[in-house]
C-alpha cells in the first residue's frame, strides 16, 4: 500500500495514457486510409460522343436562317392598309402582291393629270389652228405689191400674229409633256401603294392589320417590328458564331454538326455554304449564364437537310471540323477547368 501510494500520476500514469491514446490514434488513421492498389474496371465507363469522332472540333452557338436571309418588308409611301394579301406560312412568288395601302388619292391624281393632258391637247390644237390662219394672213400681207395698199403696221401686226401662235402652240405641248409626266409619276406611285413580293419565298411574320397607319420608315419610325418579314425556306441555313480565338483552328469548306437546342441526341450534317469576311462583335446570345458577351465573332453559313424539321429563328449547338493536330475542344475545357 505505502508503495502505491508513492506511484506519481503526473510522472507515471498520464505518460502511459498519453502513449495509449497515440496508438490507438495511428490505429484507427491507418485504418482509415482507401485501397489504392490499381484493378482494372469490370466494364468501360460510359464516355460521351464527339462530333467526329476523335477528330478535333470546335463548338459555337447558331440560329437557322432562310437561305435569303429574313428580308423585311415595307412601304415607300405611307398611308391606310385597306388589304393584306397573305397570312404567316404562305409560299408566295416574286412579284405577288403582299399587302395594299390606300390608293384612293393617286387615282384622283391620275385622273386631274388626265384631264390636264386633255385641256392641253385641246390648246395645242387651238394653238394650231390660229397659226395656220396667222400664217395666210402673214402670206396674203406680204405679196402685195403695191406698199401703199396696206400699211407697214399691219404687216407687222401680222408677223406678231405668227410668232404669238407659235409661242402658244410651243406652251401647249410643254403643258402636255408636263401633265404626260405627272400621270406617269401618279402611275408609278399607284404601283408602289401595293406591296409585291421581291423574290419567290415563305411569309414569316406579318405584323401589320387592315386599317393600321403604314410609315416609309417602319413602325414608329424604324423603331418596332417591320410590317412583315419573308425568306426562301428551301433550303435553310443555319448562322453559326465562332469566337474570334478559335478562328485559326477551324478547317473551312468542311461539314458541321448541329442540334437543336435542348436535343443533344439529335446530330444533322450541315454542308458547308461560306464565311462572312467580316468579324462582327456576337449578337446572338444563348442566354447562358456563363456566356460571354464582350467577344467578337466570325460567322460560318452551313446549309441545312431541308428534312429535318429545323424553324427558322431555332438556337442550335454547333461543331465545326477542326484542322488536323488541333486539339479537341472538349479536351481543352477539360484541361482549362
Amino acid at each position: 500500500m505505502n508503495r502505491l501510494k508513492e506511484v506519481s500520476f503526473v510522472r507515471t500514469i498520464l505518460p502511459i495514457l498519453a502513449v495509449v491514446a497515440i496508438i490507438i490514434a495511428i490505429i484507427i488513421v491507418l485504418s482509415g486510409q482507401p485501397d489504392r492498389s490499381e484493378e482494372q474496371p469490370a466494364t468501360s465507363p460510359p464516355t460521351a460522343t464527339a462530333a467526329f469522332g476523335n477528330d478535333p472540333s470546335v463548338a459555337g452557338a447558331g440560329v437557322v436562317e432562310p437561305s435569303s436571309e429574313v428580308i423585311s418588308i415595307g412601304t415607300s409611301l405611307a398611308g391606310i392598309i385597306t388589304k393584306v394579301y397573305v397570312s404567316p406560312g404562305d409560299q408566295v412568288i416574286a412579284g405577288q402582291p403582299l399587302f395594299l395601302v390606300d390608293d384612293r388619292a393617286i387615282r384622283s391624281q391620275i385622273s386631274e393629270a388626265s384631264a390636264a393632258i386633255a385641256q392641253a391637247r385641246a390648246a395645242r390644237e387651238t394653238a394650231r389652228a390660229q397659226l395656220t390662219t396667222a400664217r395666210q394672213q402673214s402670206s396674203l400681207y406680204g405679196g402685195i405689191e403695191d406698199p401703199r395698199a396696206v400699211s407697214r403696221q399691219e404687216v407687222i401686226d401680222r408677223s406678231g400674229a405668227v410668232r404669238t401662235a407659235q409661242a402658244q402652240l410651243r406652251q401647249a405641248e410643254a403643258d402636255i409633256r408636263s401633265a404626260e409626266a405627272a400621270r406617269a409619276r401618279a402611275t408609278t406611285d399607284l404601283g408602289r401603294l401595293t406591296v409585291k413580293a421581291p423574290i419567290a419565298a415563305e411569309i414569316l411574320s406579318v405584323n401589320i392589320r387592315p386599317g393600321e397607319y403604314a410609315n416609309p420608315g417602319g413602325p414608329q419610325g424604324g423603331g418596332g417590328d417591320p410590317y412583315m418579314e419573308i425568306g426562301n425556306t428551301a433550303p435553310l441555313h443555319v448562322r453559326i458564331d465562332i469566337d474570334e480565338n478559335e478562328i485559326g483552328r477551324v478547317e473551312m469548306g468542311k461539314e458541321a454538326v448541329v442540334s437543336p437546342r435542348g436535343q443533344a441526341n439529335q446530330r444533322v450534317k450541315a454542308q458547308f455554304v461560306r464565311a462572312e469576311p467580316l468579324v462582327t462583335p456576337k449578337t446572338s446570345l444563348t442566354n447562358s449564364a456563363t456566356e460571354r458577351v464582350d467577344v467578337r465573332v466570325l460567322q460560318l453559313i452551313y446549309q441545312i437537310p431541308s428534312d429535318q424539321g429545323f424553324f427558322v429563328g431555332q438556337q442550335v449547338d454547333a461543331f465545326v471540323r477542326a484542322k488536323n493536330g488541333a486539339r479537341n475542344g472538349a479536351k481543352q475545357a477539360s484541361e482549362t477547368k
